[in-house]
């Protein structure tokens, strides 16, 4: 079972270079979209062979997620159900027979650090609670454009960037609480010294072609789930967003 993430920033966008293509070639049992920046209306994709939910948030344009999945969930779950944080469109849960799939966009610090408070303070414990609360039902697959280069080596320029959002100590604590509270970062454990291996390139400077990355896109698992864990990619390969996608398979 292939399981692929992907930051698209704005689908309307990622369908003018080629996402229609570039899903075909995934070839994804299930697919979530972060930073979607559109309704399922407004985006008018529709991915042959999948069902599709959509979650585009309040305010138009902006951040955003969607799930495709080739099998019917069991139950499609929008948001996390706390009104202060659910108004983004960041969070689509799926349950399948055996296992919870969340898609979720984590909240940028945003220049500045303005909205690293929030970030860590609030977003963060939520979202671990949440898992955690799925949890005690079925084990959890949670992916998405997490916004944090957890170690140096998931960064081109470490010392460059210590105070930069994604990179600021108090973000990549919140994620080591994240892994401390029973879920594993799915391509570290396959690869635990692999270095230069990113999913995010800023659009200036040519940073992509030079590999002048982040790694900021994750398949992080419970437990009780890395034993199906057969393999974590990143598909440096597939282009249309300044995201790569993501990739897990799971054994059925």
């Amino acid at each position: 079972m292939r399981l692929v993430s992907w930051n698209v920033n704005g689908v309307r966008a990622a369908m003018r270079k080629g996402f229609v293509d570039a899903a075909a070639t995934l070839d994804a049992d299930v697919l979530g979209l972060q930073e979607t920046k559109a309704s399922e209306a407004k985006a008018g994709l529709r991915l042959a062979g999948y069902h599709a939910f959509w979650n585009p948030g309040e305010r138009a344009g902006y951040s955003g997620t969607a799930l495709f999945s080739r099998t019917e969930p069991l139950s499609v779950r929008m948001d996390m159900g706390i009104d202060e944080l659910d108004t983004e469109g960041r969070v689509i849960t799926a349950e399948f027979d055996d296992f919870f799939f969340v898609t979720v966009y984590t909240p940028n610090a945003s220049r500045g650090l303005v909205r690293l408070d929030y970030r860590v303070e609030r977003w963060d414990p939520a979202f671990r609670a949440f898992c955690k609360e799925l949890e005690q039902r079925k084990p959890v697959v949670f992916c998405g454009d997490l916004n944090v280069a957890h170690q140096e080596i998931d960064i081109a320029r470490p010392r460059a960037n210590r105070r930069s959002p994604g990179f600021t100590p108090q973000e990549r604590e919140s994620f080591t609480e994240t892994l401390e509270a029973g879920f594993i970062d799915t391509f570290r454990h396959f690869n635990p010294d692999a270095t230069e291996q990113y999913s995010w390139w800023s659009m200036r400077s040519n940073s992509r072609a030079r590999n002048v990355g982040w790694r900021l896109d994750y398949f992080c698992v419970s437990e009780s789930l890395i034993g199906r864990v057969a393999d974590a990619r990143i598909r440096q390969d597939i282009h249309g967003s300044d995201h790569c996608p993501v990739e897990i398979t799971l054994s059925t």
